[in-house]
């Protein structure tokens, strides 16, 4: 079995496209070697922000490929397992296994709004197909599953099913988490607006979005509360609100990407449906990122704590 600590830092990476729809792989790779150079400990792609219900098969598996061989072992690759059905689940985590992924990020089911013992069966089955380390996707407010503790302990056996994404918005969860199952499941904060509370709580790390387009910033807060620095912790935290609050909006892709290209590590196009924001909205959300930018703060020497 591969290797993923789920310790640290691990960005929901954008997929770029250009004008044409095609992905945009060097500007991709500029984002990639900004977040690595940043110190993060992982990178997650074909996420909800990686615009993975857009892409084809095809363009996941070639965009896998290309991450493998660019990151070159030098921090996880983890590609996101969202499906419809077990059958295509099990072939894509298998596909990714064969290119070279180092984990997985599996949702639950999509569109069937599965019961208890149907998510626990699914899941079940999709880690006894691969050897892969699986990070399970914890969020019912988008997803309209939650996968409760009875449920995870049903997924104890299931040694490559290793970590969480802990999106269910409710900070008591991480601790419940911990006192039932002490290590055995890592977790990873999954909503920015409560980041830091899940860290301070006892998270190994994150899931992030807005590292997107600040990786120092999410790596430092992270490094900080590691380092009990927790008061420059929280004064870079505030800082960054307003722009973690783009996180949970349902255009969090159109938003995250005006921030990122706003810094020069993305571009606007998004894949259709989708549509480029424009007007009203595209001027509010440029003007918490112009004034987040305006104040942006200076960094500790986060990299060596």
């Amino acid at each position: 079995m591969k290797h993923v600590a789920w310790q640290g830092i691990y960005p929901a990476l954008l997929t770029p496209f250009t004008a044409n729809d095609e992905i945009d792989y060097p500007l991709f790779q500029k984002n990639l070697d900004a977040q690595i150079a940043a110190g993060v400990d992982g990178i997650i792609i074909g996420g909800s922000l990686g615009e993975a219900s857009t892409l084809t098969s095809q363009e996941k598996a070639e965009f896998l490929s290309y991450c493998v061989k660019s990151v070159n072992g030098k921090i996880p690759v983890i590609i996101n397992v969202a499906e419809q059905s077990t059958k295509v689940a099990i072939a894509m985590a298998q596909e990714a296994e064969q290119l070279g992924a180092d984990g997985l990020m599996l949702l639950p089911p999509l569109k069937y709004k599965a019961d208890d013992e149907e998510v626990v069966t699914y899941f079940q089955a999709v880690a006894s197909a691969t050897k892969l380390p699986i990070l399970i996707y914890n969020n019912p407010v988008d997803y309209g599953i939650k996968v409760s503790i009875p449920m995870f302990e049903q997924l104890l056996p299931y040694a490559n099913i290793q970590a969480v994404k802990e999106s269910t918005r409710d900070l008591a969860n991480v601790t419940n988490m911990i006192n039932k199952f002490g290590d055995r499941f890592k977790i990873l904060g999954g909503v920015d607006t409560i980041s830091l509370e899940c860290l301070m709580m006892g998270a190994n790390g994150l899931v992030a979005g807005l590292v997107d387009a600040f990786p120092a910033e999410t790596v430092a807060i992270y490094r900080l509360v590691k380092a009990k620095r927790y008061d420059d912790a929280v004064a870079i935290y505030r800082w960054f609100m307003p722009l973690l609050e783009l996180d949970i909006h349902p255009k969090l892709v159109q938003y995250i990407k005006l921030a990122a290209t706003a810094v020069g590590l993305s571009s606007e196009y998004v894949r259709a449906p989708r549509l480029v924001i424009k007007g009203a909205e595209r001027e509010r959300v440029l003007k918490i990122i112009n004034d987040a930018l305006a104040t942006r703060p200076q960094l500790p020497d986060y990299l060596n704590l």
